[in-house]
């Protein structure tokens, strides 16, 4: 079966995951607004944000299979997006220090014949950090591009002391779901 799949994103995480599942797919990233409903369910709104994303680019491509994704980071409730500045990772990375927080990630998957879509939650507990070590890990750059300022894969790997649930769905993009999705298409 000849399948044409596309990510609707841009980030070279997602791409690098999903190239686990030795798929041929191209990305198009899909420019949708990604303001969240502060009233709803995060989890929901994520979902949403998911959804819409691959309905954009599916939309284009009616004939292919679009799998979008997003990803937040939440502290007692508190969605905490991409940083806007070094300021802002700080104050996220404050809030992240000593504590356990939710990593919530929704993805779509849209065909021609069936959309599947999930809303996957994992639990990151930071180590108490000082002052020091949280300008030092935003002098790297890393957190700047990334939900709740911290990238799980690079130089915040040193501070996480413990996971509950999915690692890639924390990068992302919970592989393991888009496999079976793809499996269960695929019969």
């Amino acid at each position: 079966m000849s399948i044409s799949l596309i990510l609707a994103s841009s980030s070279p995480r997602r791409a690098q995951l999903l190239q686990k599942l030795h798929v041929p797919f191209t990305c198009i990233p899909a420019n949708i607004d990604e303001t969240i409903d502060s009233s709803r369910p995060v989890a929901d709104e994520i979902q949403q944000l998911a959804i819409r994303k691959a309905q954009a680019i599916a939309k284009s491509h009616p004939q292919a299979w679009v799998l979008g994704s997003d990803t937040m980071v939440c502290i007692h409730g508190q969605p905490l997006g991409k940083p806007k500045d070094q300021k802002d990772a700080k104050r996220m990375l404050g809030l992240l220090q000593g504590q356990t927080h939710e990593v919530i990630t929704g993805v779509a998957l849209i065909t021609p014949e069936k959309t599947y879509c999930d809303v996957v939650t994992s639990k990151v507990t930071f180590m108490p950090l000082n002052d020091a070590q949280i300008e030092a890990y935003i002098a790297t750059g890393e957190p700047m591009d990334k939900a709740g300022a911290y990238g799980i894969q690079g130089e915040a790997a040193k501070f996480i002391t413990s996971i509950q649930g999915d690692y890639y769905s924390i990068m992302g993009l919970p592989i393991s779901l888009v496999y079976q999705w793809l499996q269960a298409l695929i019969r």
